[in-house]
């Protein structure tokens, strides 16, 4: 379990980075990229938010069956 907690604290952060950047790309710099950027970056906006949730229910998960607070 303390492995799986590993992996889900490290997605949580990577998609928490990924949603930053798309957030950033597709709203301030937006007149610096091309339209295909623009679009991806909403769509890699909303994929971003679900992993950040995914992740968050995973970390509660694990630290519950590990025994620790949820918090």
């Amino acid at each position: 379990m303390e492995r799986w907690l590993t992996f889900a604290n490290t997605a949580m952060a990577g998609s928490a980075l990924g949603l930053v950047l798309t957030i950033l790309l597709a709203y301030p710099f937006a007149d610096a990229v091309s339209m295909a950027w623009q679009i991806l970056a909403h769509i890699g906006t909303l994929l971003f938010a679900v992993g950040v949730k995914v992740a968050y229910v995973a970390r509660l998960v694990f630290l519950s069956r590990l025994g620790r607070p949820v918090h």
